[in-house]
């Protein structure tokens, strides 16, 4: 396993309860969504009380464990996040910065009522205006050549168009609901730097844990379940090739914009004429 990447088996509260105070620089994970899925030697159905008190008290640890310009990215499903972005906002007093939409291709048929086809996730930070956002790190190449566009590439917005991870894949391990390491590529290395710490208190297959790995970020995952925290050392001491998911959009060239529509010649005209 690399330098710098610590995997705990334990329950999510009581093991973040050990870690310093504003210690972490950046919490990125995908909680039980309550929705019954069996996750081993855990069932995810708890009455609607238990769950917010759930939902309290690892977002207070949260809150406890991130630095000063930390940030906080949560992966949850419609019933709940609502209820969650109060939790956030109201009670702890963090700061909204963004409602990120992930939009994939397949998911659950439905003939009575429309299929879900997208997951939502919460980004906050602990202070308005001091946190890390480093946008240059993630941006999709432009649609098109034009003066007022950043050639560096384009915000790639809040609408994340990912495919999951198929059950066929190669690269899909037995974990009900593994996130595409593509969405987390995307927010650690936007809301942190190499070195950094990176906290998934329900790190499931180890996606987090993997990209870490691979930027140069330091990492603590934890779950209860010692299948997942198994399957997370094997992942981390696999070779590695390439992350498993991209956004296709950052395959795209840029096209040359038609003058007419541009009402200027365009960077790229410029440069060849």
């Amino acid at each position: 396993m690399a330098e710098g990447i610590r995997v705990i088996c334990g329950d999510a509260v009581q093991e973040m309860r050990k870690i310093p105070d504003r210690s972490v620089n950046l919490v990125v994970t995908d909680p039980p969504y309550n929705l019954s899925k069996n996750y081993g030697n855990t069932q995810d159905s708890m009455t609607f009380d238990e769950y917010m008190k759930f939902s309290r008290s690892w977002l207070n640890e949260v809150k406890r464990l991130l630095a000063d310009d930390g940030s906080v990215y949560v992966f949850m499903g419609m019933r709940f996040i609502s209820y969650l972005y109060i939790i956030l906002e109201q009670e702890l007093g963090l700061f909204f910065n963004s409602w990120i939409t992930w939009h994939y291709t397949q998911g659950i048929g439905k003939i009575r009522g429309y299929s879900p086809r997208h997951d939502d996730i919460l980004f906050f930070t602990k202070d308005r205006a001091d946190f890390t956002f480093n946008l240059d790190a993630i941006r999709i190449p432009q649609k098109y050549y034009r003066q007022r566009n950043n050639m560096k590439g384009a915000n790639p917005g809040n609408v994340w168009e990912i495919p999951h991870v198929h059950y066929c894949a190669f690269a899909r391990r037995k974990h009900p609901t593994q996130k595409p390491e593509a969405l987390f590529l995307r927010m650690i290395l936007a809301s942190s730097n190499p070195g950094d710490t990176v906290l998934d208190p329900f790190a499931g297959s180890g996606t987090s844990l993997r990209v870490c790995q691979q930027t140069g970020r330091n990492a603590i995952g934890i779950d209860i379940n010692p299948e997942y925290t198994d399957m997370m050392l094997e992942r981390l001491a696999e070779p590695f090739d390439s992350f498993d998911s991209s956004d296709a959009r950052n395959d795209r060239v840029p096209g040359n914009m038609r003058r007419e529509y541009s009402g200027q010649i365009s960077i790229f005209e410029e440069a060849t004429r």
